[in-house]
This record gives structure tokens, C-alpha cells and sequence, in this order.
């Protein structure tokens, strides 16, 4: 699992994967706290992200293990939408 935050949208009119509907994200990798990395991913947004959101994504294979990706050609998912995160009894980041 890798934490993120959107920070764009992706827009592409000619695509391989074959999955109507998709929407792909721009994500920078970035910590518990929410500080980014400077590590951006492309990914395949399953939940409603919005930008400023930090997700959850999966990546490589087992990230086409849902029904929208089996077998596509899909390198990263956002999986879920964090809405807190708590580390040793205290609170880290929240939405």
C-alpha cells in the first residue's frame, strides 16, 4: 500500500487498457504526515478521489486483482480515500 496526494488529473484520449469510465489521477507520494516526496504516480482512481486528497494505491500486480483491473494493463489503483490516519495514539493526519 502507498500513501498520496492528488495533485492533478491525467487526460488521455487514446488508451490500451480498455476500462470505460476511467479516470486517472496524478499522485505524489508522500508520508503519514501527508508531506509529499516528489514521486508521482499515474493512477487509476476506483473511489472518487478529489485533488488535495491523500489515497491509498496499490500498485503492480496486485493492483489488477479487482474486477475493474483484471488483466488490464493498469500499473496503479487509488484504492481508498484516507481520512485519518493514527500513529502511537496520536493523530498524524486527518482530513
Amino acid at each position: 500500500m502507498i500513501l498520496g496526494m492528488v495533485t492533478g488529473t491525467v487526460v488521455s484520449t487514446q488508451k490500451a487498457d480498455k476500462i470505460d469510465g476511467a479516470k486517472y489521477l496524478l499522485v505524489n507520494k508522500c508520508d503519514q504526515f501527508g508531506k509529499t516526496k516528489d514521486d508521482f504516480y499515474v493512477a487509476l482512481d476506483q473511489v472518487g478521489a478529489g485533488p488535495g486528497e491523500m489515497v491509498m494505491m496499490a500498485q503492480g500486480s496486485p493492483n489488477r486483482q479487482t474486477k475493474r483491473t483484471f488483466d488490464r494493463p493498469i500499473d496503479a489503483s487509488i484504492i481508498g480515500i484516507v481520512d485519518l490516519i493514527d500513529q502511537f495514539g496520536q493523530t498524524a493526519y486527518k482530513k
